[in-house]
């Protein structure tokens, strides 16, 4: 597709070229104004909202209590997705989101430290492309709010991966303009630049999920006006540990979970079920024996845990506001018709600082707090899965996936309006490339860049074209997965016992078929390790984390 004018004109001067290539995009623009006065740029726009820690079941379409009317609202007339995969933790996921590879393919097979090993050097690498550098290159207007984390102390930020505008924390964990604590000392850039968090342009004092929603309609307001289509990347930094919320959200849920984790995993699962998201035949995870039975606690126990998870309840809220105050911006300004929203997680339920959790400071869920909501609350999380963040099993890498298009979303569903084919964060940038009509390259600033290993989404959206079925694999902290078509075959650290599941029977992970196919187990273990020696997942580091 050719380019408007004005689009040529605005990458130049965007870009701050030499005055050769000035006058180069002089006379484009000028040859494009003599053959066609007339040409409109019809690509979508692009959002990508990411948020940070939150579990399956965590919001209305995939079975939760917890009101979200906005994403219900683009879910019932958008597509949900009910077997899309993340990589089972924050920085790998967002490292794969971002470059359409596995994520040791990038270097960030574990966190940002640097491990020497070049699957593990702790930020993106230079044989790695972001979706902002391929669509940059094709004309579109890119940024990017909230939290980053694949490399910003190691130079790798926004700004030097090709987005235009940003608002970002090097990584995560503030919420509040005026949080203490062990996040409270987090840096704030803008455009590269650190920035006072009280800076008056952000009308403090701010909550975390107003202030990237809000600086990111500002930004796309720069696209408009340049008449640029643009792709939106929003890393919202919630729910996140500490888990924080603006008091008078937090107040309309104390109460609501003296149900109990038993309790409310029973009826999420059945509003899966109902909802054909989960199959009647899928046993839910049993409660494992180290969580205590909710009616076994001490009444005070209990209002603790309750406030724990009104808090965190409180954080899906407010980001669920603010997806409806992005989708009224994106009204209001002509725009929502042709823009593509997706919506996803970077990993399951969180169950660190384990079954008692955290709850401290004088008033917790405030900005001088520390709250985790431990593994009591992930197991609710993740309903109805085994594991949590970190796992290669369901509950770590299983994600919501929901995706908005007016204008082109056509999408092939079963009988419950669910898309059931299964995909992974590394299609988003395949598919941003599509609906782009971008080039990915082969070979970026003088380096040779590792092909694409994700797919287009577009055929699943649109109802045109097929999906291609492949395998898909996973590995973190030496946990590990590979499934083809049905067949799953998962360990839980390296040296774990591999087990074998059919996702079509057993998709909860409760029946371990592998004594009985040992010969199929070998198998996918030798076609994991192929991929493990082709991916930079091995070799491992020898030295420890830090």
């Amino acid at each position: 597709m050719a380019l408007p004018s004005t689009l040529v004109f605005s990458r130049f001067s965007k870009n701050s070229r030499t005055a050769s290539a000035w006058l180069a995009g002089a006379a484009i623009l000028v040859s494009l104004q003599i053959a066609d006065t007339s040409i409109a740029d019809d690509r979508p726009n692009i959002v990508v909202i990411m948020v940070d820690d939150m579990g399956f079941s965590d919001i209305g379409p995939y079975g939760s209590e917890i009101p979200t009317p906005h994403l219900d609202q683009l879910a019932e007339n958008g597509a949900k997705f009910s077997q899309f995969y993340n990589t089972g933790r924050c920085c790998p996921t967002r490292a794969s989101l971002l470059t359409g590879l596995y994520s040791h393919q990038t270097g960030i097979g574990w966190m940002t430290t640097d491990q020497e090993v070049a699957g593990y050097r702790g930020r993106l690498n230079d044989q790695c492309v972001t979706i902002a550098e391929v669509l940059g290159e094709s004309g579109y207007f890119t940024a990017m709010t909230g939290k980053w984390h694949v490399g910003f102390q190691q130079g790798v930020t926004p700004h030097s991966r090709g987005f235009d505008r940003s608002l970002n924390l090097p990584a995560g964990g503030l919420h509040f303009s005026d949080q203490t604590g062990s996040k409270g000392g987090a840096k704030l850039y803008l455009n590269g630049e650190q920035v006072d968090r009280d800076d008056p342009q952000f009308s403090p004092p701010w909550y975390g999920s107003d202030l990237w929603t809000d600086q990111g309609i500002r930004f796309i307001d720069e696209a408009i006006a340049d008449e640029q289509p643009f792709f939106w990347y929003l890393a919202h930094v919630a729910p996140h540990f500490p888990c924080m919320a603006p008091e008078a959200t937090i107040a309309k849920f104390r109460g609501r979970y003296m149900d109990g984790w038993d309790r409310l995993r029973e009826e999420r699962y059945a509003r899966q079920i109902e909802s054909g998201l989960i199959d009647e035949h899928w046993q839910m995870e049993p409660r494992p024996e180290q969580i205590p039975a909710w009616e076994s606690l001490e009444p005070s126990e209990q209002k603790r845990y309750d406030d724990m998870m009104a808090i965190y309840a409180a954080m899906i809220v407010e980001i669920d506001k603010n997806i409806g105050k992005l989708v009224a911006a994106l009204k209001q300004r002509g725009q929502l018709d042709n823009t593509l929203i997706l919506f996803l997680s970077d990993n399951g339920g969180n169950a660190e600082a384990g079954v008692s959790g955290r709850y401290e400071g004088d008033s917790p869920g405030d900005p001088h707090s520390n709250v985790f909501i431990g593994r009591c609350w992930a197991h609710l999380n993740n309903t109805p899965f085994r594991k949590y963040k970190h796992y290669n099993h369901e509950g770590g890498t299983a994600t919501p996936l929901i995706a908005h298009w007016p204008a082109r979303l056509n999408p092939s569903t079963d009988a419950n309006g669910w898309i059931n084919t299964p995909t992974h964060v590394i299609d988003i940038m395949a598919t941003c490339v599509d609906l782009a009509e971008a080039t990915y390259p082969s070979d970026f600033r003088g380096q040779t860049i590792h092909g694409l290993e994700g797919q287009s989404l577009q055929p699943l959206l649109t109802g045109q074209g097929e999906f291609a079925k492949r395998p898909l694999y996973w590995e973190h902290e030496g946990n590990a997965a590979i499934r083809v078509g049905d067949r799953k075959l998962v360990r839980q650290g390296v040296r774990g016992t591999w087990e074998l599941f059919d996702l079509a029977a057993d998709r909860t992970e409760q029946v371990d078929l592998a004594s009985e196919h040992p010969d199929e187990v070998a198998q996918l273990k030798k076609q994991w390790r192929q991929w493990a020696q082709s991916h930079q997942v091995v070799p491992r580091p020898n030295k420890k984390k830090k």
